[in-house]
C-alpha cells in the first residue's frame, strides 16, 4: 500500500501508447523535431477589458518562466473581445512539471483576476489538472459517505461493533494496496514490461473514483457473504471459535473459486489490451480480488476475529435498542407441531 501515497493523476497521452501505434509514433515525431511540450499546447485566455499593459506584463511574466518553451505574443480576437496567448511548454503533457507550469502562469494571472478582469489557463494538461483537483477534493466525502454507510448497515445486521470497523479497515487496506501496486507498475515501472508498458506517466484521474466504487462493493460483498455464516454460528453456539471455523470452512471455497473467475476475467483486461485504461482497471481490480480473497477474508479477518473472540459480537445494550434490525437470510419457519397418531377404530 506504501506506493499508494504517491499517486500523480493526471493525462496519460499518447506518449504511452505502444510504439507500434501510429498515435505513438506520431507523437514521438512531434516531441523529438519540436519539443516534448509541442504534443500539449495550451492557451492563456484574457478579456481585453483587462487593458493592454496588463495583457503585456502576464504575457511577459509567462515567456521568461523556465517551463516555457515558447510564448506567442497576445493576439486580440476579430471582435476584439478576448486576447489570447499560445504557450508551448519544455514538458509533455503528462510530465508533473507541466502542471507546475499551470499553476505559476495562473498565479501570473491573478492580479488580473483581483482586479475584476477574466483570465484564464486552457489546454489538456490545464483541464485535467482541474479534474484532478475536484476528484482529490471530493474523494474524502465520497469514501467517507460510503464508509460510514456500509458501517451502519454491517452494524444492523450483525449487531456488533467490532464487526464494522474490522471490515471498514480490511476493505481500504485491499484497497490501498491495489492502487500501490497500480502505482509501482505504471508509475514507477516495476515490471512494467510484463504488462506491455515501456513509458511511465500519471495515473487516470477518474481511475481512483470508479476503483473505490467497484472494489468496496466486491468487498463488502466478500465480508457479507463470510460473516453471515459466521454470525449464524454465533447464533447457534455462542462459541466464537467454532463460528469462525465453521463459518471460514463452509465459504472459503465458494469465496476463492468466485475470486479466480473474477481475477481471469480482469487480468485479461491488463494483459490482452494495448489501451492503458483497461490495463489500470484490470490490475488495479484484479490485485484487490487476489487480495481479498486468499489475503484478507481465508487469514487476516479469521485471524482478527479469532483475536476478538466473544468481544467481536458486543454491542452496548441502547445502541442496539435505536439500530433496527435487518437479517441477511430469511428467518427459519417454526417446526410444524407433532400431531398424535390417531387410534385406529377397534371394529
Amino acid at each position: 500500500a506504501i506506493p499508494a501515497f504517491s499517486m500523480n493523476l493526471g493525462v496519460a497521452d499518447s506518449g504511452t501508447d505502444p510504439k507500434d501505434f501510429t498515435t505513438r509514433q506520431a507523437y514521438d515525431l512531434l516531441a523529438e523535431g519540436f519539443g516534448a511540450g509541442f504534443n500539449g499546447p495550451m492557451q492563456v485566455v484574457i478579456a481585453s477589458d483587462a487593458g493592454n499593459e496588463k495583457i503585456a506584463a502576464a504575457y511577459k511574466q509567462i515567456s521568461a518562466d523556465k517551463g516555457v518553451a515558447k510564448a506567442f505574443p497576445p493576439a486580440p480576437s476579430p471582435n476584439g473581445k478576448i486576447t489570447v496567448i499560445n504557450v508551448f511548454p519544455t514538458t509533455s503533457p503528462q510530465s508533473t512539471h507541466t502542471n507546475e507550469l499551470v499553476a505559476r502562469m495562473r498565479a501570473d494571472l491573478a492580479p488580473i483576476n483581483a482586479a475584476g478582469g477574466k483570465a484564464h489557463v486552457a489546454g489538456v494538461t490545464a483541464i485535467f489538472d482541474d479534474f484532478s483537483s475536484q476528484i482529490s477534493e471530493k474523494l474524502p466525502l465520497f469514501i467517507g459517505a460510503v464508509v460510514f454507510l456500509s458501517a451502519l448497515l454491517l452494524m444492523m445486521v450483525f449487531r456488533s461493533i467490532a464487526i464494522p470497523i474490522k471490515a471498514v479497515i480490511m476493505n481500504l487496506l485491499g484497497i490501498l494496496a491495489a492502487f500501490g501496486v497500480t502505482v509501482a507498475i505504471f508509475q514507477w515501472g516495476w515490471a512494467a514490461e510484463v504488462f506491455g508498458i515501456d513509458k511511465t506517466g500519471p495515473i487516470i484521474a477518474f481511475l481512483p473514483v470508479m476503483v473505490f466504487a467497484i472494489v468496496f462493493g466486491l468487498s463488502m460483498d466478500y465480508e457479507v457473504f463470510l460473516m453471515s455464516r459466521v454470525h449464524e454460528e454465533w447464533e447457534k453456539t455462542h462459541d466464537a471459535d467454532v463460528a469462525v471455523v465453521e463459518g471460514v470452512s463452509a465459504t472459503g471455497g465458494v469465496i476463492t473459486a468466485a475470486a479466480i473467475i473474477m481475477i481471469a476475467l480482469f487480468a485479461s483486461f491488463a494483459v490482452l489490451s494495448n489501451d492503458l485504461v483497461p490495463k489500470l482497471f484490470g490490475v488495479s481490480l484484479a490485485t484487490t480480488i487476489f487480495l481479498e480473497a486468499f489475503v484478507i477474508r481465508s487469514a487476516l479477518v479469521p485471524a482478527v476475529m479469532a483475536i476478538l473472540g466473544k468481544s467481536a459480537w458486543y454491542m452496548p445494550g441502547w445502541l442496539g435498542k435505536i439500530l433496527p434490525r435487518v437479517k441477511v437470510e430469511p428467518a427459519l419457519p417454526e417446526p410444524a407441531a407433532t400431531q398424535p397418531n390417531p387410534v385406529p377404530d377397534q371394529v
